[in-house]
């Protein structure tokens, strides 16, 4: 998970400023869930803590700043593929941001959620914004060198 997600920030670093910031939270997001657990089979509540208000920023920052801005890109040069494609993945991103948030409130209640679940949700999520980025900013990057 940590390499894919170091690929993507090598590919679209430096595009924009807030994408850049994003996909530097996403990977502060993977390193605290890999080191949620201490060994013990038991998980420090600081930790547990920590990863819920990752994964709310997170998801935060994609919904209300990236994607927002994604979607206005890819309407103003016009790109109906993109806009197709976000009408696609767009639901299926905000299905498992309700699966993320419902991780993050049981948490909150001092009930363990399903790590493994998390984890699963995490890498199919990174997939579609993946998707989103590189369609976007492929197509657009030859249109702006002109």
């Amino acid at each position: 998970m940590l390499e894919r997600c170091r690929n993507a920030q090598e590919r679209w670093g430096g595009v924009h400023r807030l994408i850049d910031r994003w996909l530097e939270e996403r990977q502060t997001l993977i390193q605290s869930l890999i080191h949620l657990d201490d060994g013990s089979g038991s998980v420090p509540e600081p930790a547990l803590r920590q990863l819920c208000e990752l994964l709310v920023d997170y998801c935060s920052s994609g919904h209300f700043e990236i994607y927002q801005q994604l979607l206005a890109e890819a309407e103003a040069f016009d790109d109906q593929a993109a806009l197709a494609l976000a009408g696609q993945i767009f639901p299926q991103l905000q299905a498992i941001t309700t699966q993320i948030l419902a991780f993050s409130d049981h948490c909150a209640q001092g009930r363990a959620g399903d790590r493994e679940q998390l984890g699963h949700q995490l890498l199919v999520r990174f997939g579609l914004e993946d998707q989103l980025i590189e369609v976007l900013h492929t197509a657009h990057a030859a249109q702006l060198s002109h």
